[in-house]
């Protein structure tokens, strides 16, 4: 039995059930309550090691930093793109416990003889332990004298000795240690797992010919303006041979006509599967040097992986146990009712005869074979429709292995299911940024995200669009929505989206629907990526302030600011080491122009109300020396909807000739 408490630990999610998220090379100071009965000293030890890297375990003691409420906190660095398992430790410290009390009742006066030989009994309970034949020697020395001392003064003044303290401390063995299990576990991602920006293309509209597939060589010429923009995700929509079977046209028609493309999320055909290239981009030496040509550009690959099967699929005909089945013995095809997706057969994870296990194992592979072709980010299609423990074990395994390896859950579902898939090892998670339009629920939401413990697991990528969804309000707001929609996108997430054709404020719908019109995932597209009313310039100047802005690289450092005006949303960022200070202003409403009073916090962001400070806006260069807090601002919509502002503060006058780089 053992004497001690440990509880609370954080962070943590579920009681350590599922692993907490970070990046490698941040410091995770881990905190938790600790105490035992009694007045005994109480030792507290966070230990921690990488999973997959041996037993050897690193200790750091912990600091009691509230004595009263028994809390106490210890902090380690995650040096590696890995996983790392952590838990505490607590003893009772023997010696510091015998010393502390012998040294009161000694000062009180009273007979300590006693006391004094179980001094002597704790001490060379040591020596059989100790390692070094130096520090035995000590010991041994250090015994012969405190047994011709003969005085009480004399022979605590002894064991007071810090070395001696320390030398015991590394070798006593502690009769009471109490471990906390489980271990809990911190995922170390990589940056790029908080800090990016994504871009989505179809790369079969890559092109320049109508009526025909770009192909992965047109791709790569338009690579380089992606990068100007400042973009360093390049997400591609399945790139897999399409099936002809039910083969959606034009608008989800169900009668596609013999030039029709098809949409690419029904896979599969006599070309190939998962691990095949679509005939139309080229083949699969094109497509690792569209890859290799990524990764020149410093940019990434995120490659889609959509479990969708077409009737034409090999796994149609070599694993029909993969499938659901009708009565009759007939392959289903994917519904929502009313829609029906007659051109995708779903697969059974839950396949009986135990089936499912080699459909475990084949999903595995077809990520380990585009890992092999060197991706290293997938966005996953629709994971709320597998199973919870198909996901945890597949993250989990791959990882084992490829750390680096990033997944991105799309999942627009109820709540609890996408905080589970974050939970179990997603590495970023689709958010409801996409339909949260006004002040109030903008605030609630982000706060929740960001500042609850969902934080410690879930990181939100906010997409203000994707090929399956045009907002109403890009919709009906016109370019300054657009406008609004990225900046706030931008700069609420360290980690965000567009899919092509937003730069140029692409907003034909489908009446009714948030869907688009005569959309690319069923017929062929040629852009003009330069046409008139396009944003590119603002896209490019926001992702140019993004990396030029340490505030702008994290997620958890999200706060709101209080403004007069409803329509008008004041939050900002600071970096860790406070260096860097970042406000944003956004005028939520694409028709009106906004004025208002907002109030920098100046007591958390340590300016006193007397002191000057500057506020250069990052979006037209203006700058403005300032004193106390409030700050007035007006935003039209059409020319400028939002203000980014790095705030610095004044130096003294004997330091400005530096500030000025003089």
């Amino acid at each position: 039995m053992s004497p001690f408490v440990i509880k609370d630990i954080e962070p943590s999610v579920d009681g350590g059930k599922y692993p907490i998220k970070r990046e490698a090379g941040d410091v995770l100071t881990v905190r938790a309550t600790v105490f035992r009965d009694g007045h005994d000293i109480t030792k507290a030890v966070l230990k921690y090691k990488e999973k997959y890297a041996g037993d050897t375990w690193e200790y750091i003691d912990m600091v009691s930093v509230n004595p009263g409420l028994d809390l106490w906190e210890g902090s380690f660095v995650l040096e590696k793109n890995t996983r790392y398992l952590y838990t505490i430790e607590a003893y009772t410290d023997v010696f510091s416990s015998w010393l502390k009390d012998t040294l009161k009742k000694y000062e009180a006066g009273q007979d300590v003889k006693s006391e004094l030989a179980e001094g002597e009994i704790i001490i060379n309970g040591v020596l059989g332990h100790i390692a070094t034949e130096e520090e035995k020697r000590y010991f041994i020395d250090l015994m012969e004298i405190i047994k011709k001392k003969n005085t009480p003064k004399d022979k605590l003044k002894i064991m007071s000795d810090p070395l001696l303290i320390d030398v015991i401390k590394r070798y006593i063995k502690y009769g009471d240690l109490t471990v906390h299990e489980p271990y809990l576990e911190v995922i170390a991602d990589r940056l790029r797992a908080r800090y990016a920006a994504w871009y989505e293309i179809f790369p079969r509209s890559q092109g320049k010919v109508s009526g025909r597939s770009a192909t992965f060589k047109e791709c790569i010429e338009r690579l380089p303006e992606i990068k100007s923009m400042g973009f360093d995700v390049v997400y591609l929509t399945p790139i897999h041979p399409i099936g002809k079977t039910k083969r959606k046209g034009p608008n989800n028609s169900l009668l596609a006509g013999p030039n029709d493309p098809g949409s690419p999320y029904a896979i599969g055909s006599a070309k190939g599967g998962h691990m095949s290239v679509e005939p139309g981009l080229g083949t699969l030496k094109d497509f690792e040097e569209f890859e290799k040509a990524c990764r020149a550009l410093d940019m990434e690959i995120a490659l889609d992986f959509a479990i969708n099967c077409s009737p034409d699929h090999p796994y149609v005909r070599e694993h029909p146990e993969w499938f659901f089945k009708r009565p009759d013995g007939t392959i289903k095809y994917a519904e929502n009712p009313p829609k029906k997706y007659e051109d995708i057969y779903p697969l059974n994870f839950y396949a009986p005869d135990e089936a499912w296990k080699a459909l475990w194992e084949e999903m595995k592979k077809i990520l380990t074979f585009w890992i092999e072709k060197g991706v290293r980010i997938f966005r996953v299609d629709n994971p709320h429709t597998k199973p919870i423990p198909f996901w945890q074990w597949l993250i989990t395994e791959l990882q084992r292995q490829n750390p680096d390896v990033v997944f991105l859950s799309e999942a627009f579902t109820r709540p609890p299911v996408m905080r589970m898939l974050a939970a179990v090892g997603f590495t970023q998670s689709y958010t409801y940024f996409t339909w949260r339009n006004f002040k109030g629920e903008i605030i609630d939401y982000f706060t929740e995200l960001t500042q609850s413990n969902v934080s410690e697991y879930m990181r939100g990528n906010l997409f203000a669009n994707t090929p399956d969804i045009l907002p109403q309000i890009l919709q009906i707001g016109g370019r300054a929505a657009f406008k609004i929609r990225f900046v706030l996108a931008a700069t609420l997430s360290s980690v965000y989206g567009i899919y092509s054709g937003f730069e140029l404020c692409e907003g034909s719908a489908i009446e009714g629907k948030e869907e688009y019109l005569n959309s690319e995932k069923y017929e062929f597209k040629v852009w003009d990526w330069d046409r008139p009313g396009n944003i590119k310039d603002l896209v490019t100047l926001i992702n140019k302030i993004r990396r030029e802005n340490p505030a702008l690289h994290y997620y958890k450092n999200l706060r709101f600011f209080r403004s007069d005006d409803e329509n008008i949303l004041f939050y900002g960022k600071v970096s860790p080491d406070n260096k860097n200070i970042v406000l944003v202003v956004v005028n939520l409403d694409p028709f009106q122009t906004h004025n208002s009073m907002v109030y920098i916090p100046l007591e958390d962001l340590g300016i006193g109300y007397d002191e000057t400070y500057e506020l250069q806006n990052l979006i037209n260069g203006e700058r403005k020396l300032c004193k106390g807090e409030e700050f007035f601002v007006t935003l039209n919509p059409d020319w400028e909807p939002a203000f980014v502002f790095r705030l610095d503060k004044w130096t003294h006058k004997e330091e400005r000739f530096d500030y000025f780089g003089m």
